[in-house]
């Protein structure tokens, strides 16, 4: 593991491993670089692959507060480190900071964006979603927390959640729990800006679940439109977490987007 500061100071932990052209991992909510053990093997084969843990988790510095524009600058600075193009592939939450970064380095080579959640007009949550996820997180009831995340802000099926919580990242994932409430606010504070992406060359795939929710849908619709050089590829029958659900999948189809 080794860090790079960021912009205003705050240090941010990175592994790498693999050899060839570098592949940058942005994870999502709820997660830290562990989000990609699962794949992470499959792209060092070909690049070599950083992941980032970002802000408020893993050994990575705190967060003060939510917010994209920082966190995009935190991608930026770990894109800059490596000091040769670097493809970036970011997930949900994540997807969002490595878009925002394109603005900021020319260093970024070609992005995958695996459903960016923007704000697209349709709720994102339930109404009271944040105050109830905190509440529970007050009484320390966290993986009761990030149980009510995946089933009613994610919805994710049931016996996808089963599943999810038999591996043994959901341990890794209970103690980021507190981190939830106020990422999921960011629609309060960010607001997507398709004039500014018009003239962004960077190729870009977004990658989209065959079985995800309309508001992803609908988001990656509306990045893909704004964006002059993107394309995107549906998974089918994937939601939200296609690297966890069927990894051969998702790695094809990143991988024969970034290998062509």
């Amino acid at each position: 593991m080794h860090h790079v500061t960021s912009a205003d100071g705050t240090r941010i932990a990175c592994t790498r491993t693999g050899s060839g052209p570098a592949l940058l991992l942005v994870h999502g909510t709820t997660a830290d670089h562990h989000s990609w053990s699962g794949v992470t093997r499959h792209f060092a084969r070909h690049f070599t692959v950083y992941a980032m843990d970002r802000r408020g988790r893993g050994e990575s510095g705190p967060v003060s507060q939510t917010d994209p524009s920082r966190e995009a600058a935190d991608v930026a600075a770990v894109v800059d480190s490596i000091g040769a193009p670097v493809d970036v592939l970011g997930h949900s939450y994540g997807a969002i900071c490595a878009l925002e970064a394109a603005r900021l380095t020319g260093r970024i080579r070609r992005l995958v964006l695996y459903e960016p959640p923007i704000p697209t007009g349709l709720p994102m949550y339930p109404a009271g979603a944040p105050e109830r996820l905190r509440a529970l997180i007050d009484r320390g009831q966290w993986e009761d927390a990030l149980v009510f995340f995946y089933l009613e802000v994610m919805l994710m099926p049931a016996d996808e959640l089963a599943a999810y919580r038999r591996r043994s990242s959901w341990q890794r994932r209970i103690p980021l729990a507190p981190t939830i409430p106020a990422e999921i606010q960011f629609d309060r504070t960010y607001r997507f800006d398709p004039a500014a992406f018009t003239h962004l060359p960077t190729p870009t795939r977004l990658l989209l679940g065959g079985a995800s929710p309309d508001l992803y849908r609908r988001a990656v619709d509306r990045v893909a439109s704004a964006l002059p050089n993107a394309s995107v590829v549906e998974l089918p029958g994937q939601r939200h977490v296609a690297m966890g659900t069927h990894p051969a999948l998702f790695v094809r189809e990143v991988l024969g987007f970034l290998l062509t």
